[in-house]
């Protein structure tokens, strides 16, 4: 199949169409436990009596989704046995039993089915759920592992934001936070992806970090280490967030009290309704919550960002990161969310 085609397929009332696309990064992201320079996503368009809603499936490597297996996926969906879109708990019940994980291939026909509800009810979608885009945290952008050189420059391009992401793990850990700290003071937020494996250690640096205006750890040791990760949020002097220990919404509530929050994710979740169930039960559990994003385009990053008032922090940089995003969506402005005035998600195709 040409990643140009697109792979239709009529059932009932719906179609669903779809292709591979490969997003290229502006630089080689580095995280803990690998680089990389591309991302594999699959596009997806479901048309219902004429409306189109855009969706997305990103596959960064830990999901264990591939190109292939979205599709896979996709081919098997058959919604035939729906009249409308607005059976939506119904429809995404259904989508999730067709196979086990397979998370991103399930939040692109999320995406896709919420931006034919908002176009069929001719509103974004914040409105529809009634929040208010004011209430938007400033998103971060995300410097991940590199050289002093490197992370200098990046530093200079992200001049915009009013908050930094930054990927820590390694040995240089102290090294590109100082050298963030040689030339801006802004605050950032330690995304450590597993990295760290000594509780003792992680406290030891959580400390150090404070005092260089870091305001929480994502992630700080692996999502296994359930005691030490409880250990250390219960002794940190700042908020420590979930991502790869959360991934839907059944996991939430076992989490109270081993992470202050958690970072949603619509790729990890299966898309929009469940992630915004998880915001509801983290807030009821008194947890924080941080809303992240893949690399993506500017669709499912536009589907995220209807979400973001709910939110403690944001972390929806990820079309920013591409030089090749085929759609119009939410913009970046001095580091603020500008959600579009347009029905769905709100994206174009540029």
């Amino acid at each position: 199949m040409n990643s140009n085609d697109w792979f239709s397929k009529k059932m009932g009332k719906f179609t669903l169409r779809f292709r591979p696309y490969t997003l290229e990064l502006r630089h080689v992201f580095t995280v803990a436990s690998f680089s990389r320079t591309t991302t594999p996503v699959v596009l997806t368009e479901l048309e219902y009596d004429g409306i189109v809603g855009y969706g997305e499936a990103s596959m960064p490597p830990y999901l264990g989704e591939s190109q292939e297996s979205v599709m896979n996926f996709l081919n098997k969906v058959d919604l035939s046995a729906f009249n409308s879109p607005f059976q939506t708990a119904e429809i995404l019940e259904y989508v999730d039993s067709v196979d086990l994980k397979n998370t991103a291939a399930k939040a692109a026909i999320d995406i896709a089915l919420h931006d034919i509800l908002g176009k069929l009810m001719n509103q974004p979608f914040f409105k529809i759920w009634g929040l208010n885009p004011n209430l938007i945290p400033a998103t971060s952008y995300t410097i991940g592992i590199d050289t002093e050189e490197m992370i200098r420059k990046k530093v200079a391009e992200a001049e915009q934001f009013k908050i930094l992401k930054v990927k820590l793990g390694l040995d240089t850990d102290k090294m590109i936070i100082d050298t963030i700290r040689s030339v801006t003071d802004v605050p950032l937020c330690a995304d450590v992806n597993q990295g760290w494996k000594n509780k003792e250690e992680a406290l030891e640096m959580s400390h150090w970090l404070k005092e260089r205006n870091v305001v929480f750890l994502e992630q700080p040791m692996p999502k296994e280490m359930i005691d030490e990760n409880a250990w250390l949020t219960e002794h940190s002097p700042i908020p420590t967030i979930a991502d790869e220990g959360c991934q839907r919404l059944i996991d939430v509530p076992a989490l109270q009290g081993v992470y202050t929050g958690i970072n949603i994710k619509l790729m990890k979740c299966t898309g929009m309704r469940e992630a915004k169930q998880m915001a509801e039960v983290a807030r009821a559990l008194d947890m924080k919550v941080m809303l992240g994003c893949m690399t993506e385009t500017s669709c499912a990053i536009s589907a995220a960002s209807q979400l973001a008032p709910l939110v403690d922090w944001a972390d929806l940089d990820g079309a920013l990161l591409i030089g090749n995003d085929i759609y119009e969506g939410m913009q970046v402005k001095d580091g603020l969310c500008i959600l579009p005035d347009r029905p769905g998600i709100g994206i174009i195709k540029k």
